[in-house]
């Protein structure tokens, strides 16, 4: 007879104060391991995976379980996606122009495709159509975000197991790809189009009588200092578009207090969109976040804060996103492991030909183009941070594209969010 397996069991502080710890271990290792940085692989990841590695080990050879209390990570996972649904301002959108608005659609489509493509071969292979969905647009579309957030959802709402676990290891998979693939897909581009580049000789900037402020973030040509062209990666910050107002405690409490008012709201909303359609509790967070949001940017009565809600956002997300690596059970990746593998080769084949026919030649064969396309593996194969990384691999070579980086930043950092969260739950109910 065999010996009762150990069950320890993490309360939810706990595994609060397990998340950071994973966490800050993978920030170190990070820091000192260059091709970690060069792939820029979260720390949660880094830290988060060989920690559940070794929990899921310690399971399946019978000597220990671990069960964790995910209650907190509820709330974290509520606060996110409100903060991505109080970013979506829709005087932001004007200034990417009508191209802002059919890139925003291109991708929402190639979400689209991503789940049927996943949902078929899910299906011809015999397993459940629902792991074509969390290999498609949850992951790779969504990134470790959705991933960690649809996982729960799926696992509960259709009784999917290992959804969680599916999801965060292909969108790993995604954004290891993204990177590896985005700048030679650039460099064939231009080379195989002979398209014009800018150079280090000349910067195209945004008009600034439509863009307040939009060019300070760009830096001035200087022909004897090549690496003076580049723009410098970041997520997309509302200070390029607005006057900057510094991030400081109250900033950050009033980003805040904003945050929290629309997960109280947005509880009630979800409670009654749920008494008509099946929906992840954040949709209705999301919804009332937007709209306190552009209530503020049209009455002029308050404004939310850029730089206060991009901290709560990347604390909500980095505590929610490691909580569910920490407690990920790999060990029901098994079974699952060919049929996850041919999906995701699927979806890279996917991404290659839609960069090519879905972003650059729709948009003009032009070096706008190429960026857009190179941009849109990053974000579109898991994280809009790996966009943004591709456009300045080239740019640092060919020179920067002023309005690329603002479609891609606007679409990828938050509109495409909204809508795919739309379309994944839709397509789960098929």
């Amino acid at each position: 007879m065999g010996a009762e397996v150990l069950t320890v069991k993490i309360s939810s502080v706990q595994a609060v104060a397990l998340a950071f710890v994973t966490y800050f271990i993978g920030l170190w290792i990070k820091n000192r391991v260059p091709v970690f940085q060069k792939l820029s692989l979260p720390a949660a990841v880094i830290g988060g995976l060989p920690f559940a590695f070794i929990l899921s080990g310690l399971r399946v050879y019978g000597i220990l379980q671990v069960d964790f209390d995910n209650t907190l990570s509820t709330v974290a996972l509520l606060v996110f996606f409100t903060t991505i649904g109080m970013m979506a301002s829709l005087k932001l959108i004007k200034y990417g122009g009508l191209a802002l608005i059919l890139y925003l659609i291109v991708s929402s489509i190639l979400g689209f495709v991503q789940n049927l493509l996943g949902m078929s071969i899910a299906g011809a292979m015999g397993i459940d159509f629902h792991y074509g969905i969390l290999a498609g647009a949850v992951s790779l579309m969504g990134g470790l975000g959705t991933s960690a957030a649809f996982g729960p959802y799926f696992e509960t709402t259709y009784g999917i197991p290992g959804a969680t676990t599916v999801a965060i290891t292909a969108a790993t998979f995604g954004m290891v790809v993204a990177l590896v693939l985005g700048g030679p897909f650039g460099e064939f581009l231009i080379k195989h189009y002979k398209i014009k580049t800018p150079g280090t000789q000349h910067i195209e900037h945004i008009d600034p009588a439509t863009t307040p402020n939009a060019t300070k973030n760009i830096p001035a040509a200087d022909t004897d200092n090549p690496a003076a062209a580049q723009l410098e990666p970041h997520v997309f910050d509302m200070s390029i578009l607005e006057e900057e107002e510094t991030t400081d405690v109250n900033g950050v409490l009033k980003a805040a207090g904003f945050v929290f008012v629309a997960v109280g709201l947005g509880a009630v909303l979800s409670a009654y969109l749920n008494t008509i359609i099946t929906l992840p509790a954040y949709i209705g967070t999301m919804l009332v976040a937007a709209v306190i949001r552009n209530i503020g940017d049209f009455s002029g009565m308050y404004r939310v804060q850029g730089g206060g809600l991009n901290v709560v956002s990347e604390v909500a997300l980095t505590v929610y996103v490691t909580m569910a690596i920490n407690s990920l059970k790999l060990y029901e990746l098994i079974h699952l492991a060919l049929p996850l593998v041919v999906i995701l080769l699927a979806q890279t084949l996917l991404m290659i030909v839609f960069a090519w026919l879905g972003y650059f030649l729709l948009f003009g064969k032009n070096y706008d183009g190429v960026m857009l396309g190179v941009g849109g593996i990053g974000f579109a194969m898991g994280a809009t941070a790996n966009g943004l990384a591709n456009m300045q691999s080239l740019a640092e070579k060919y020179g920067p594209s002023p309005k690329a980086w603002l479609i891609v930043s606007l679409v990828g950092a938050f509109l495409i969010d909204f809508v795919n969260a739309i379309i994944i739950t839709w397509m789960g109910t098929w």
